[in-house]
C-alpha cells in the first residue's frame, strides 16, 4: 500500500544507521538539534536530514489526500506567526493565512493563502469540494457564498457556541491546535520553510499512529 511512490533521500553523507535513527527521532518529535546531542554528530547534518524529510512529505503527501472530498465537511482558516495577538483583523499583520478543509473522521488538507477574502477561499472549495457536500463554517462573512454555491451549508456562530450536535467545526480546529502545538517548539519559521512545515504537521494528523509514521517514512525516504 505505502509504495505507490518513492523519493529517496539522496546525496546524504550520513551512514544508514544514523539515518534511520534520524527517521525514528523525526516521527517521536525529537527537535533537531537534540537529536544530534543524542548521536553525537553535527547538528547542522540533522537539521538538514530534517529538512529533507519534509521535503519528501511535502513531495508525496499531496498523492495521499488528493481526492475530492465529499460527505460531511469541515472548513476554517488559521492564522500563522507574526508578533501580535489575535487571529483576525489587525491581530492577523504580519501572519501566515492559512486554509483547512476537514473530511469529517478522515483527512485534512491544508494550503497556504494570501488572504481569507470569499474569492480566495471559494477558489479552493470548488477544488477540493464535490457539490452536494455538507459544509460547515463559522459565520465568518468570506463563507457567504456557499449558500447559494451547491452546497449544503451549516454555521456555527461561536458567539452562541462551539457545537450545536453536528453543527461544529470542532474537528478541524483540533488540527489548528495540534498544529501550533507541533510547530511551536521551533521558535519561529521562516516564511519560505513554512510551507514544509505545515505539511508535515498535516502528515502527523492524517496518519496518527507513529507506527504508522514510521513505516511510511522509511519506504517514502528510501531509509
Amino acid at each position: 500500500l505505502y509504495q505507490v511512490m518513492k523519493m529517496q533521500i539522496t546525496y546524504c553523507k550520513l551512514s544508514k544507521r544514523i539515518q534511520k535513527w534520524l527517521l525514528e527521532f523525526f516521527v517521536l518529535e525529537v527537535i533537531a538539534h537534540a537529536a544530534a546531542n543524542i548521536l553525537d554528530i553535527h547538528p547542522n547534518s540533522t537539521a538538514l536530514f530534517y529538512h529533507k524529510i519534509r521535503q519528501v512529505i511535502s513531495h508525496l503527501l499531496p498523492s495521499w489526500v488528493n481526492e475530492v472530498f465529499d460527505g460531511s465537511v469541515e472548513l476554517d482558516e488559521s492564522y500563522f506567526g507574526g508578533r501580535s495577538k489575535g487571529k483576525r483583523g489587525l491581530g492577523a499583520t504580519g501572519k501566515v493565512v492559512v486554509f483547512g478543509i476537514l473530511k469529517r473522521h478522515d483527512t485534512v488538507y491544508t494550503v497556504v493563502v494570501n488572504n481569507a477574502k470569499s474569492d480566495t477561499l471559494m477558489t479552493v472549495i470548488k477544488q477540493k469540494i464535490m457539490l452536494d457536500s455538507i459544509v460547515y463554517t463559522d459565520s465568518l462573512s468570506s463563507y457567504d457564498k456557499l449558500d447559494v454555491s451547491g452546497f449544503i451549508h451549516h454555521r456555527i456562530n461561536h458567539s452562541k457556541a462551539f457545537a450545536d450536535r453536528q453543527n461544529h467545526i470542532n474537528g478541524i480546529e483540533n488540527f489548528w491546535n495540534q498544529a501550533k502545538r507541533v510547530l511551536r517548539k521551533y521558535n519561529g519559521i521562516d516564511r519560505k520553510s513554512f510551507p514544509l512545515f505545515l505539511k508535515e504537521c498535516e502528515f502527523r494528523f492524517n496518519f496518527g499512529i507513529l507506527s504508522e509514521q514510521l513505516k511510511i517514512l522509511r519506504d517514502w525516504c528510501g531509509t
